[in-house]
């Protein structure tokens, strides 16, 4: 089953407290570990993150270790690392594997008592701890060969995380993402996330990828922006980016607009208006809202009233205190309220 970012936030918060596993799938670098640090922050749990594909079964099951008894001596498991941390934690805990479909089948199989059972051996999990796990597909070229039915069967539910362009940006605002690399995505969302096709040593776009250009756009000069970008996410969408982002700089300054907001010119070409969307909203203020608004009404008077809500809505994200002036007040009566409350 299929869930976007926001779905799978608020599924996981409601399955964690009550202790219920779940398993994620989908692609390499769409966020799957992010999403499951963020839940762990709202549930106020503690995080362990452990990774299969570099364990040994030993590791699931703790070492044997000589103990004296009345008929002679015996063994014992004794547990270290990741397990005798989740067996020790007196707080709330996720234990999230991580890459689980790259483990052999010995570790997976040794995962299967402690994920139904919530034991190994005579070591008792504590009613604290709860088991979120991660897989990319056999498609992704992960070095995924399955995860074996009976460990599957050992989760409440399997869903497969699908990124959106909505969900991006709402996070991506609110991080502080450049400006220019949220109009560009919202321009191209179809290069959010690409399947890779072929086994060339080359990334390809992703979340994860676009997270790494976003890293590098404020420090590397325009004479190496192509090399840069394409080596994050691939030649075809760094050309793009590098392309926008030559419209992105010819457009007048948000200070330039917020000057003059009756007057500036307001773009036609669908890239620029994309491009001078964001980049207003990020120069939003409580203070200079009245003047942006102004821009905004002239927006929607041109029957741009889809990008007079993205500036707004943005806006709002990275301040939420612009929500106390006058003007967004003022404006909840007008068309502009009724555009963002989708009426």
């Amino acid at each position: 089953m299929q869930v976007t970012s926001s779905q799978l936030f608020e599924l996981l918060s409601l399955y964690v407290p009550k202790r219920l596993p779940v398993l994620i799938t989908g692609r390499p670098g769409i966020g799957k570990s992010d999403i499951v640090e963020q839940v762990a922050q709202a549930t106020d749990h503690e995080l362990l993150i452990s990774h299969p594909v570099v364990e040994d079964p030993t590791d699931s099951k703790g070492l044997p270790f000589p103990s004296p008894s009345p008929d002679g001596l015996t063994a014992k498991f004794l547990p270290f690392g990741d397990l005798e941390r989740a067996l020790s934690a007196r707080r709330p805990l996720i234990w999230f594997l991580d890459d689980l479909g790259q483990a052999s089948p010995a570790v997976q199989a040794a995962k299967m008592q402690l994920l139904l059972a919530r034991r190994i051996g005579e070591h008792v999990l504590p009613s604290n701890v709860t088991f979120l796990a991660a897989t990319n597909r056999r498609t992704d070229n992960a070095g995924v060969t399955g995860i074996l039915d009976p460990v599957i069967s050992r989760f409440a539910t399997v869903v497969e995380l699908t990124p959106t362009i909505a969900d991006w940006t709402t996070w991506a605002v609110k991080a502080g993402i450049p400006p220019a690399l949220i109009a560009f995505l919202r321009f191209r969302p179809d290069l959010l996330s690409v399947q890779k096709t072929t086994r060339d040593i080359e990334n390809t776009p992703s979340p994860r990828s676009w997270g790494f250009v976003a890293k590098t756009m404020d420090v590397v000069p325009k004479s190496l922006e192509h090399i840069s970008f394409a080596g994050s996410v691939g030649d075809g969408a760094g050309t793009e980016l590098v392309s926008f982002l030559q419209i992105f700089r010819e457009l007048p300054s948000p200070d330039a607009i917020l000057l003059n907001p009756d007057t500036v010119a307001i773009p036609e070409n669908l890239a620029a208006l994309y491009a001078i969307s964001a980049s207003l909203a990020a120069h939003a203020t409580e203070a200079n809202f009245d003047r942006l608004m102004v821009y905004v009404d002239r927006m929607i008077a041109g029957d741009l009233s889809e990008f007079a809500a993205l500036l707004v809505r943005d806006a709002l994200r990275r301040t939420p205190t612009i929500a106390n002036s006058y003007a967004f007040i003022n404006a909840q009566g007008g068309p502009l309220g009724k555009i963002i409350r989708g009426e």
